[in-house]
C-alpha cells in the first residue's frame, strides 16, 4: 500500500519526561524531518498513514552526541547517596532541567527554578557509574522542552568508587623471541571497572618464580612490549586494573617460553 500513503506522523519524545505531556506530534508529506534537540535522550516514533488508517509505529532512538564544546563545566561533590551539583561558568536563565541515571532506560528528571548556584541530587547507588545532565531553559512550566531547552553540561560520575571486580581479558602474548615479548589484553569493560579506571599494573614471573618489577601503564593502553627477558626461560605475566579505590584481580597468561636461539636468516646461493 506504499502507493496510497497519504503522509507521516513523527512523534518526538524526551526520554525521561517527568511532565507527562503526550510527545509532540508533527504531520509530515516528505520522508524527512530536521529537528533542534539538546542532548537529552529522545525517541523517535514514525508512521504512516492513508484513507484506511495508520500503520504500526517504527521507532528509533537518536544517537547520543558529542560531549565536547559544550558551554559550561558541571562540578559533582559526592556526600553519600546524595551529590551536590555546581556549575560553571555562572550562568542563570529562567530554569535548569537536569537528567541523571546510569542510562536511556534509568534517567531521572528534574527542573530547577532557585537561582542558587547549586542544588542536590539523590538515591545514588555505589560503584554505578552516572551520567548527569544540565540544560538551560527560559520555558520554565511543566511542558514539553523540546523546543526550549539547551545543554549547558555533562559530565559523569561515581557516588562511591570500588576496585575493578576482574582483570582485563583475552591476555596473549605474541612475537616471542629471546628478550622480548609482545602483551596484549581487552580492556577492563566499564560495568566492571566499579569506578573511574586509572590504568593497569603488569609483571612477569620466571620459572623461578622471580617477579619483575611492576610497570603502570594508562587506561588508554591495552598493549606492552616485554624487554630484557631472559633466552630459554618460561615466563608467565600478570596484569591488573586500578581505580582510585584500588588495584582489581590479577589476570595471568598462559605460561610462553623464549627460545635459545634468535631468528635464523639463511643465505641461498643458488648455482
Amino acid at each position: 500500500q506504499s502507493e496510497n500513503i497519504l503522509g507521516y506522523f513523527v512523534d518526538v519524545e524526551r526520554i525521561p519526561n517527568s511532565c507527562s505531556n503526550s510527545p509532540n506530534r508533527v504531520f509530515l508529506k516528505d520522508r524527512e524531518i530536521l529537528v533542534n534537540l539538546s542532548m537529552a535522550y529522545y525517541r523517535v516514533n514514525i508512521s504512516a498513514y492513508n484513507d484506511a488508517g495508520e500503520s504500526p509505529q517504527a521507532t528509533y532512538i537518536v544517537p547520543q552526541f558529542s560531549e565536547t564544546g559544550l558551554p559550561g563545566q558541571i562540578h559533582i561533590k559526592s556526600q553519600g547517596t546524595k551529590a551536590v551539583v555546581t556549575w560553571t561558568p555562572e550562568y542563570n536563565p529562567k530554569c535548569f532541567v537536569v537528567d541523571w541515571g546510569t542510562g536511556k532506560e534509568d534517567m531521572h528528571m528534574k527542573i530547577i527554578t532557585t537561582a542558587t548556584g547549586n542544588f542536590t541530587l539523590d538515591n545514588f547507588q555505589p560503584y554505578k557509574l552516572y551520567k548527569i545532565m544540565l540544560h538551560a531553559s527560559d520555558v520554565c512550566q511543566c511542558e514539553n522542552f523540546i523546543r526550549h531547552e539547551k545543554t549547558f553540561g555533562v559530565t559523569h560520575f561515581y557516588s562511591v568508587e570500588g576496585v575493578p571486580r576482574t582483570g582485563p581479558t583475552n591476555v596473549t602474548v605474541l612475537n616471542i623471541t629471546k628478550h622480548s615479548a609482545l602483551v596484549k589484553w581487552t580492556k577492563i569493560a566499564a560495568e566492571d571497572s566499579l569506578g573511574f579506571l586509572q590504568g593497569y599494573r603488569i609483571s612477569y614471573t620466571d620459572s623461578a618464580r622471580k617477579k619483575s618489577p611492576a610497570v603502570i601503564l594508562n587506561s588508554s593502553t591495552t598493549s606492552y612490549h616485554l624487554t630484557g627477558l631472559k633466552e630459554k626461560t618460561t615466563y608467565r605475566v600478570q596484569i591488573s586494573g586500578f581505580t582510585n579505590a584500588g588495584e582489581g584481580p590479577l589476570t595471568l597468561s598462559q605460561p610462553f617460553s623464549t627460545p635459545k636461539y634468535g631468528t635464523v636468516k639463511l643465505l641461498c646461493i643458488c648455482i
